[in-house]
């Protein structure tokens, strides 16, 4: 079954956010239904008067493939920026094009991120199973913050964690000794969406 709607029935409603293109040819994107027919353009803008006050950040020495998953996830959950730290090239394959609609940052060094967020006065939250980490479960996120994740593998470099005011461990009950970086943003975003954001609009309004 196709995805999306097809073209729009004439004649066209009269809004300058909807793109004449999509309106005569249909409109196949994975949006939600009432970005319909908008431009990306407007879509943004529009998702800019609404973003929530936290950003994503996640480092990238050796190409994570993480990394795709983790800009889709802060898409879905409406985070203000993600930024990326170290490698500025990444694999967006599993962004699923979600990065044309998130403000995406370039950090070359974790330097770099700390200097951006403390200009921002956003405190650093690093998420990662290390010793003396506080569970996420029982702590409560800053409404402005920045949830840092490490490169799969090592997780949190050390200069995140002396940079971090705070890290958090996700509680895990198998028997694997850690879950990949993209399940775990998704579960610090939500942990933070419980935290500090309401129910989202219904569709189509």
């Amino acid at each position: 079954m196709p995805v999306g709607v097809g073209p729009h029935p004439e004649p066209w409603p009269e809004d300058l956010r909807l793109d004449p293109e999509l309106l005569a040819g249909g409109d196949r994107r994975n949006v939600a239904d009432r970005y319909r027919y908008w431009t990306m353009e407007a879509i943004v803008d529009d998702l800019d008067g609404h973003r929530h006050p936290f950003h994503v950040a996640i480092e990238n020495w050796e190409h994570d493939l993480n990394i795709g998953t983790v800009v889709r996830t802060a898409n879905a959950f409406l985070a203000s920026g993600v930024h990326i730290v170290g490698r500025r090239r990444w694999n967006r394959r599993g962004a699923m094009v979600t990065d044309r609609y998130q403000h995406v940052h370039h950090h070359p060094t974790v330097e770099d991120l700390v200097a951006w967020a403390a200009t921002e006065d956003l405190p650093l939250v690093g998420i990662d199973n290390l010793p003396g980490s506080v569970p996420l479960e029982s702590t409560g996120l800053p409404e402005r913050c920045v949830l840092v994740f490490g490169q799969e593998g090592p997780g949190l470099s050390d200069a995140v964690r002396d940079a971090a005011s705070v890290v958090c461990s996700i509680a895990q009950y198998g028997s694997t000794r850690s879950i990949n970086a993209g399940v775990a943003s998704g579960i610090a975003m939500h942990a933070w969406i419980r935290d500090h954001a309401g129910l989202p609009p219904e569709d189509g309004s």
